[in-house]
């Protein structure tokens, strides 16, 4: 579970209450943390912000690029080697920032990712072109100001931006069929459904039945 920008492992776990939920249902639920800007200055979610690398170039001007997706690789390396997990079933979920990480870990690393579910992010990359057929669950809200349904410039609470989220995003529809795209499936939902508020379409089966929802 990748933490938003800004924001840290503990935070995630915190929020989501996977963690008591791991013990539950018996699954290793796990909370890296990103690297900040200056990372020989303690992390600060306005000064030095927690950011994944997430393919949008917006945080690296002029310094070497952090390896996210190598570091997310050996991290699974490790929980592999130490613990009793299923490879086939290793999943990446994220929050914003951490979001538009997990599509670039499910593009990246679709040979070992089992599915993605990103929340509130956008996919950065021009192309996702997949090993195998990721499935994704999406889910963002309607009016949310750092993650416009039709794109555009991230608003802060106070209305305006700041040089760290002030790229125009994709609409939000754009992210969704560069996925639909990548797993074969058709461009069309093959249902979509409307209660309480919440709209729900999904696309496929594509290859090996992947789906997005």
């Amino acid at each position: 579970m990748l933490h938003g920008g800004g924001g840290t492992g503990k935070a995630a776990a915190t929020e989501t209450g996977w963690g008591a939920k791991a013990d539950e249902a018996r699954f290793l639920a796990v909370f890296p943390d990103a690297m900040p800007p200056n990372p020989t200055k303690p992390s600060s979610f306005g000064r030095n912000p927690q950011l994944w690398n997430d393919g949008s170039e917006r945080f690296y001007a002029g310094q070497n690029k952090v390896d996210d997706v190598g570091f997310i690789a050996a991290m699974v390396d490790d929980l592999v080697a130490r613990f009793a997990v299923d490879t086939r079933r290793i999943f990446a979920a994220g929050f914003s920032n951490g979001a538009s990480m997990a599509f670039r870990v499910g593009a990246e690393l679709s040979g070992r990712v089992a599915a993605i579910a990103p929340v509130a992010g956008a996919c950065w990359l021009e192309k996702v072109t997949l090993q195998r057929p990721v499935p994704m669950c999406y889910i963002t809200g309607t009016e949310d100001p750092l993650n416009l349904i039709e794109g555009g410039v991230p608003r802060l609470a106070t209305g305006g931006s700041d040089k760290v989220r002030a790229k125009s995003k994709p609409p939000v529809r754009d992210s969704i069929l560069k996925w639909v795209r990548a797993i074969g499936s058709p461009m069309t939902p093959s249902n979509a459904s409307e209660a309480d508020g919440v709209r729900i379409e999904t696309y496929g089966p594509g290859r090996d039945g992947a789906e997005v929802i």
